[in-house]
């Protein structure tokens, strides 16, 4: 059972949590370059009082198209903001692929870690968590942020999402990593189509079947633009009906930009769900 309690109690499964998206990064795909320091600070604040269970503080942009960040100029961008969301008193996640900045984030505090590399890029990541004994979200990408979408083809997606997610399991496992404190995130977006996603989010129980929790971040994405004919800072409709469709689905946790309406959705599957079991 992964060990995440939220702010009011619940446990990861008892019922979907809401993870509130802070990117500090000048380029993030919707919201570059809007928080930083006390901006930060202040929006962690507002998601928080909104209903958040957990925070995910990113350094560095995953956009398709970015390239790389410096270690020192992710670890500066997470620093200004990391103490202070942790001392809120609500579970912080680490997005990052770098174990240094994990073990960091980690010693300040953080909760977890959110790896889109699934721990394939620092070799470093996976001994860390081990030795923590933190949660940790494996993500599934095709190619590098910089290339992932210039032709995004996987044959057969939910069958190379399950074949990835089973061999990252076995890697981290080797690692020391508890099966156990591992969460796993298909990756809407990350390399892949409009229909690739749309395949995912409806084959979600494939991914259930193999045992860890799920996370979900299909918020404000390329293909809810695609498919809405919506600019990215007018997607909020769109993200939020495909949140509400994965938590139907089985997913654990929702990575969101809009907090308070994706808790405002949850309310009304949670009631709708309590009225099925009478």
């Amino acid at each position: 059972m992964v060990t995440l309690r939220a702010p009011d109690g619940a446990t990861l499964g008892q019922r979907p949590f809401v993870m509130g998206i802070l990117n500090v990064t000048p380029d993030s795909f919707s919201d570059g370059g809007q928080f930083s320091g006390d901006v930060a600070i202040e929006h962690a604040r507002r998601m928080v009082a909104e209903g958040a269970d957990i925070i995910d503080i990113g350094g560095e942009s995953t956009r398709p198209g970015s390239d790389p960040v410096p270690l020192e100029e992710e670890m500066s961008r997470i620093k200004a903001v990391m103490e202070a969301v942790v001392a809120m008193g609500v579970p912080v996640s680490i997005d990052t692929t770098k174990a240094e900045v994990a073990r960091w984030a980690l010693d300040s505090g953080a909760a977890m870690v959110n790896d889109v590399s699934a721990c394939r890029f620092d070799p470093g990541m996976a001994p860390l968590v081990a030795e923590r004994g933190c949660p940790l979200v494996l993500m599934h990408m095709l190619g590098m942020p910089k290339d992932m979408q210039d032709d995004p083809r996987p044959r057969g997606v939910i069958e190379e999402i399950t074949g990835f997610f089973r061999e990252r399991l076995e890697v981290v496992a080797a690692a020391g990593v508890d099966r156990d404190q591992t969460i796993l995130d298909p990756g809407f977006g990350f390399g892949k189509t409009v229909e690739h996603n749309l395949q995912i989010l409806r084959h979600l129980g494939a991914f259930r079947e193999i045992g860890p929790p799920l996370l979900v971040g299909v918020s404000r994405k390329r293909f809810i633009g695609q498919i809405t004919g919506r600019a990215v800072d007018d997607r909020k409709a769109g993200s939020l009906a495909a949140a509400l469709i994965a938590a139907n689905h089985g997913a654990a946790i929702l990575r969101v930009h809009d907090v308070a309406d994706t808790v405002a959705g949850l309310g009304v599957l949670h009631a709708l769900r309590e009225v099925n079991d009478q």
